[in-house]
């Protein structure tokens, strides 16, 4: 329950982004508008009877909290219930009532003049999405997978063969199409999802594409490596890492062209010192990071990034005190840090994560933070990697 002195500071603190003053004589539609896009964010509250200024006018509205409920029912797809109560007298004979949200597992909207209208919160204002931000809303929320749309302009001549034919021939040990029998590969292609009816998937040209960045400039990791601990327009080193997640191997397993996670290893490799400890009077060279330590991390950056976010690249930088990898996107499907840390697992991008998880770059119980990452930095240095989600990308930091 709400007490007087928490709604008068929230009241006192004005209209934010989880909060918003409302009259008890608006309309259904607009209480309902106004909780959509609270729920399509992280939640938040409509307090009617107060004005836009602060002020309270006080409740006016007879059978309020069943006119709240059924405008909840009737008004928003799929329907809302909410939190309601009444806070009387905030001031002499003045009540307030506050009706919240919290952050839904679907995206709602509001049904109003038989259509379906979807809103966001932005600062203080409900307003409807953009295309872009409406698409990471629902991948958000579960409701699609970027990774399986398709790629205007792609077609089955984008693919790089040889990595299909090894995929499909040594790691998954089924028969592979004949080069020209271009209708059977099409089908396991489209049976696999590495394409769709309408053409190559996302995934697809992220895994095999022979130039994923032709037709998805996003795909990639901007790699920099700093003499010192900030950000320096000297770097000692800026590259692009460019080409398909999945690398080529030979018959024994052999990498014979480097595929993202190898190319950023070797980047991280010679931009790190390396010292010589003895061991039972054997030299022993000791890297800066523990490989499987970086190889995880950059796996799981490149799996489960959103690649709906088309403007920015994964970001890989070399500090002289750290190591930082910066991933586009806010944690996937109700991810928290705390719950990476306990291992638990839900994947943004599940076919990046199975067939990089075929090639043996992650583990099948999905505990590579917990045991790889974590335990891994302890074992290796002491340190305690942070695990840290802004408002649009998660950031990995590994002490030197």
């Amino acid at each position: 329950m709400t007490t007087h002195t928490e709604l008068l500071e929230i009241i006192r603190n004005r209209e934010n982004s989880g909060v918003e003053f409302k009259r008890d004589v608006l309309e259904n539609h607009a209480l309902a508008k106004e909780l959509v896009a609270f729920s399509n964010l992280d939640g938040g509250m409509v307090l009617l009877g107060v004005e836009d200024d602060g002020s309270i006018s006080g409740l006016t509205r007879p059978d309020l909290e069943e006119w709240v409920m059924t405008a909840c029912r009737d008004k928003i797809r799929p329907a809302i219930i909410p939190f309601f109560e009444v806070v009387r007298d905030i001031e002499p004979e003045k009540a307030v009532a506050v009706v919240r949200v919290t952050r839904g597992f679907d995206v709602h909207s509001l049904w109003h003049n038989n259509r379906n209208t979807y809103y966001i919160r932005v600062g203080t204002q409900s307003r409807e999405p953009s295309p872009e931000e409406l698409g990471r809303l629902f991948q958000q929320r579960g409701s699609f997978r970027a990774e399986l749309r398709p790629v205007s302009g792609a077609t089955l001549a984008d693919f790089d063969r040889r990595r299909l034919r090894d995929y499909f021939g040594r790691i998954r040990q089924q028969s592979v199409p004949s080069d020209n029998d271009e209708t059977a590969w099409q089908t396991l292609l489209v049976n696999t999802e590495f394409m769709t009816e309408e053409g190559v998937t996302v995934g697809g040209i992220l895994l095999f594409g022979t130039t994923p960045n032709r037709f998805l400039p996003h795909a990639g990791i901007d790699a920099v490596a700093f003499p010192g601990t900030e950000k320096d327009y000297a770097a000692r080193e800026r590259t692009a890492l460019r080409g398909p997640m999945t690398p080529l191997l030979d018959a024994n397993g052999a990498v014979v062209e480097n595929g993202l996670v190898e190319q950023a290893l070797d980047f991280v490799r010679r931009n790190t010192p390396v010292t010589a400890v003895l061991e039972n009077g054997r030299r022993i060279e000791k890297p800066t990071y523990p490989p499987e330590v970086l190889r995880e991390a950059i796996v799981n950056a490149l799996i489960h990034r959103d690649y709906l976010l088309s403007s920015t690249d994964i970001e890989l930088a070399v500090y002289s005190d750290r190591l930082e990898i910066i991933s586009p996107g806010r944690l996937p499907n109700g991810i928290t840090t705390e719950r990476m840390r306990t291992g638990c697992r839900a994947a943004r991008n599940q076919l990046l994560k199975d067939v990089m998880r075929d090639y043996r770059y992650l583990e099948h119980m999905g505990m590579g933070v917990p045991r790889k990452i974590i335990l891994g930095m302890k074992a290796h240095n002491g340190t305690e990697p942070a695990l840290v989600e802004e408002q649009e990308c998660f950031i990995l930091s590994l002490l030197a």
